[in-house]
């Protein structure tokens, strides 16, 4: 970019040493400086300290083309942001909040929910007062508009996204654009606009849409005298046109201006120069350079990432794993404890049976000694017969029981075999879970080892050689042209999610609040026309009929 740069640098305190003469210092990203200077033909505050704002004096036509080196491109992002900011520029809500997103990506980097919660945007600024008071919106409802496309830009460095900041704001109809009161033959106010492209004949209401414009191909020569300035055209048969300022001081101003604009604009038509060259392709290197090593970084997060989720999932089934072990040796120790009780109970049953027997056998010899004792009498005879009955009775109750125990005891014996098998199982299983811990434990220590075989990936790019080739600068080239062509596609996406947002926001909008520029830029909304094709459309006029109608204004 030529011209004096801009910057928000940091300005420091300026004291006075003597009159209009001041010790600057200026703190910028990379450096501190310190010089003295002296201000000529202006009027210096006499309170201390003393502000200066340093800024651009010229304003590039494509901002990607033209800011070559990335301290340029940044200083007059910040210049460009604050003129937004401070409602210097005209920009509509919508793009306010687009632009804001990118702001808010150039500052923070990406989208982080965990870092970024909500209210980490309450202390910025990064609407235009205009647009807040416009619409019955709470600051956390703009952070949430903010917020989401800002999610949207993930993967941008600063750079880019501060570039497409200014993709998106020089297409303003403010944009460059310097403003001077003037009157032509007839005393008619008007407004004078200076820009890249040309000078642009404004209404005072009306600082969006010029009347007229010439641009500076058709422009000869310019002069002033006193308050007079004469604009001549290219073709010498059309008449100049004149028009008349307020301060010799204002006409110094807009002859330096249309000097320095008008060699630009002829020097964007013609091949660079070497100098320009050669820093474009050192800036197209650097650029290829950090791509690489954000392509590098970003390799090596992935890697450390997916090496990550590869250790949490081998953890959590070493957890698993560890869980069924315990688990397992638990019923194990339940069986062992069923197995000793049903092997208690069984060796309890079996006695049980033995004495049964035992008493069964008893029975059978009283029985026995009992039919062979001889009563006599009747009476002995019957109750030896009911005692025999009786015995007979219990004999046989006895040996059912008996019969009934032994059963039993089979069965216990039965239940003592499975429950030993079932143990034998458990014992197998328990072993088999034993030797799938080990092994999952063996590769989660050489998984675990992963990240810090990952800087590999260093020695891998610090093999690579950054002498570019012929062959690598053209196909950046390429890249670039096909970045260029990829910007033109998306800008009707970027226009829809623009009017996407109006819609949503339309809503709460209060009529009652907008202002002139508002109400303007609407109507050249709905008409259609932006900057680029109103100023075209006035160009193809003939410039006979321009002068002409400017000095009928």
């Amino acid at each position: 970019m030529a011209g004096a740069i801009a910057s928000r640098m940091s300005f420091s305190s300026l004291k006075r040493k003597q009159p209009k003469t001041f010790t600057v210092r200026i703190v910028t990203m990379d450096a501190e400086m310190e010089f003295s200077c002296e201000v000529l033909d202006h009027d210096v505050p006499t309170e201390e300290p003393v502000t200066f704002h340093f800024l651009a004096k010229f304003y590039p036509e494509n901002a990607e083309e033209e800011l070559v080196q990335e301290i340029t491109q940044h200083l007059f992002f910040l210049q460009v942001k604050k003129q937004i900011l401070d409602e210097k520029i005209y920009c509509p809500p919508e793009a306010s909040v687009l632009l804001a997103s990118y702001a808010v990506q150039a500052k923070y980097g990406d989208y982080d929910p965990n870092v970024h919660k909500r209210g980490f945007l309450a202390q910025e600024e990064l609407l235009p007062k205009r647009v807040i008071n416009l619409y019955q919106m709470t600051p956390e409802m703009w952070e949430e508009r903010i917020t989401a496309w800002y999610a949207e830009h993930r993967g941008r460095a600063r750079d880019e996204a501060e570039m497409e900041y200014l993709k998106i704001a020089q297409d303003l109809e403010m944009y460059g654009v310097n403003y001077f009161a003037i009157r032509n033959k007839k005393g008619t106010e008007l407004l004078l606009g200076v820009d890249a492209l040309g000078l642009h004949i404004y209404d005072p209401d009306n600082r969006l849409t010029p009347k007229i414009s010439f641009p500076w191909n058709e422009i000869r020569n310019i002069s002033y005298s006193d308050k007079e300035f004469t604009i001549k055209p290219l073709d010498k048969k059309i008449d100049v046109f004149k028009f008349n300022s307020s301060k010799l001081r204002v006409n110094k101003l807009i002859l330096q201006l249309c000097i320095g604009n008008h060699d630009l604009f002829m020097r964007r038509r013609k091949a660079d120069s070497l100098e320009v060259q050669q820093m474009k392709a050192q800036a197209r290197e650097e650029k290829a350079r950090k791509q690489m090593e954000r392509q590098r970084l970003a390799r090596e997060k992935q890697m450390r990432e997916e090496a990550e989720r590869t250790r949490d999932e081998l953890e959590r089934r070493l957890m698993q794993l560890k869980e069924e072990a315990t688990m397992a040796n638990e019923a194990l120790m339940r069986s062992e404890e069923t197995a000793d009780l049903l092997a208690e109970k069984a060796q309890i049953t079996e006695e049980e049976a033995k004495l049964l027997a035992q008493k069964a056998a008893e029975a059978e010899q009283e029985m026995q000694r009992i039919k062979a004792t001889a009563i006599r009498t009747e009476e002995e005879k019957r109750l030896m017969e009911q005692k025999v009955l009786e015995a007979e009775m219990l004999a046989l109750k006895m040996a059912e029981e008996s019969e009934r125990r032994a059963k039993e005891a089979d069965q216990l014996k039965q239940d003592l075999q499975e429950a030993r098998e079932s143990e034998r199982r458990a014992k197998q299983k328990l072993l088999e879970i034993s030797s799938k811990s080990s092994y999952t434990q063996s590769v989660n220590s050489s998984t675990t080892a992963l990240p810090t075989d990952l800087p590999s990936f260093n020695l891998i790019s610090e093999s690579l050689s950054f002498d570019f080739k012929d062959t690598d600068m053209k196909r950046l080239s390429m890249e670039i042209e096909k970045e260029k062509v990829e910007y033109m596609e998306k800008s009707k996406h970027l226009q829809e999610q623009l009017n996407e947002l109006k819609t949503e926001i339309e809503a709460l909008k209060l009529k009652e609040r907008e202002t002139a520029l508002d109400i303007l830029h609407n109507e050249n909304a709905s008409r259609g026309n932006s900057k680029h094709n109103t100023i075209k459309k006035l160009t193809l006029q003939s410039t006979q009929s321009r002068v002409a109608f400017f000095e009928e204004l």
